[in-house]
């Protein structure tokens, strides 16, 4: 065993490749690229890095690997096919294309992590250890009760769970930011259970931290004044893909039924739902209260997150979103109805979560955040986000999967 691991040492590092659809250099706000982005970022050398993605850029040849730096990190990339926007759904879903353009091809490595299980459909034979990384509540996530517009598999549940039965044994590990869904998968596959765990999501603490009260001030003044609003401005934050899995037209109708013209909506994201909110924030007057942002970068995403006086979520369902996390790194508190892992998580002093999926329940716990913000101090929040520090969090992951390498 020491020789093949002395052998091993010797000829090469282990490869870790990861498969989503996207492109990490032209990546649009989303809890599972923020994660990916931060996973590259703090990766340790002693693994070389893969990437299986969609191209941004057109001009990028699909279908062949590349030799590329992302944050400082070497990395290969392999664009399956052109994608532009990915904040839109088509008629084809991304996920469908992605895994047809997956078939067929043979890439596999020491290990691969993929975050979502349709791809996997192509890779069931592919030798190297494989993990799948659960970002939702899976059982929310496929109920056609909770929002049947959400995705495609809210109408063929049962599809969906057969193929994820058939699917789920070529797993060497199952982990989900979402203690809900980590039981369901244990209790719904015991044979599998000592496979199945839960993991943390991982923040920048070099991008996503708070500012000293006078730094606070000064930001707030400088954005304030970029978007022509008035000083006494309070900012809420909300940041996501315009979904219907976000909900964002119920946190419309909170703006309007909050009735502040101090409190100020600043919405970053794009996707299908853009012209309706628009059409919504026109229904209620409300123009003046509500900017949308459009896809923010995600260094200008946290100086929002520093000003802001509350990040609001309205999700129908969610595993631990990353935002709710880089927001209370920040020092700020949230408000976010009772859906996913985030109620688990919040304390009393970082924030609200409303019960009662009404604009009127959402605007008074905004309210309540926005004209009390002593009693949600920055240190409370901070606290919370203390234990998902991306490098002892990511740190944990290579340092297991380098330990199951060493004695393989």
């Amino acid at each position: 065993m020491a020789l093949t691991y002395w052998l091993r040492g010797c000829m090469r590092k282990p490869v870790l490749t990861i498969f989503y659809q996207y492109d990490p250099w032209n990546a649009t706000i989303g809890g599972i690229q923020s994660f990916i982005n931060t996973f590259i970022k703090y990766a340790p050398d002693t693994f070389d890095l893969r990437m299986v993605g969609t191209g941004g850029d057109p001009a990028q040849t699909p279908g062949e690997w590349h030799d590329a730096e992302y944050m400082g990190k070497p990395i290969q990339f392999f664009p399956l096919f052109t994608l532009v926007e990915d904040d839109t759904r088509g008629l084809v879903p991304t996920s469908v294309k992605y895994t047809g353009a997956l078939l067929g091809q043979t890439l596999a490595s020491d290990f691969m992590h993929f975050h979502r299980i349709e791809p996997t459909l192509a890779t069931f034979r592919w030798p190297g250890e494989k993990t799948l990384f659960v970002h939702n509540d899976i059982q929310q996530q496929v109920s056609a009760a909770k929002n049947a517009n959400s995705i495609l598999w809210q109408r063929f549940p049962a599809l969906y769970f057969t193929l994820e039965r058939f699917l789920v044994a070529q797993f060497d590990k199952v982990i989900s930011c979402n203690s809900n869904s980590t039981q369901f998968y244990r209790q719904r596959y015991p044979r599998f259970a000592d496979r199945i765990d839960d993991f943390k999501y991982a923040i920048d603490p070099k991008v996503f931290a708070p500012l000293s009260p006078d730094q606070t001030q000064a930001a707030q003044a400088t954005v304030l004044k970029r978007l022509g609003l008035p000083a006494d401005t309070r900012l809420i934050l909300f940041a996501g893909r315009l979904h219907p899995q976000k909900d964002p037209l119920l946190l419309v109708r909170a703006i309007a039924a909050l009735n502040d013209p101090t409190a100020h909506l600043l919405m970053a994201g794009d996707g299908e739902l853009k012209a309706d909110i628009v059409a919504e924030i026109e229904k209620h007057q409300i123009q003046d209260r509500i900017t949308l942002l459009g896809a923010v970068p995600h260094d200008q995403l946290a100086e929002l997150h520093q000003v802001a006086s509350a990040f609001v979520l309205s999700s129908v369902y969610e595993g631990l979103p990353l935002a709710i996390l880089e927001a209370l790194s920040c020092g700020t508190p949230i408000v976010t109805m009772r859906s996913g892992h985030t109620p688990n998580v919040l304390t009393v002093d970082s924030g609200i979560v409303v019960d009662e999926r009404t604009p009127t329940a959402l605007a008074a716990a905004l309210g309540q955040v926005v004209d009390h913000p002593d009693a949600y101090p920055a240190s409370a929040c901070t606290q919370v986000a203390a234990p998902y520090q991306a490098d002892q969090v990511i740190g944990n992951l290579f340092e297991d999967m380098l330990s199951r390498w060493q004695v393989a």
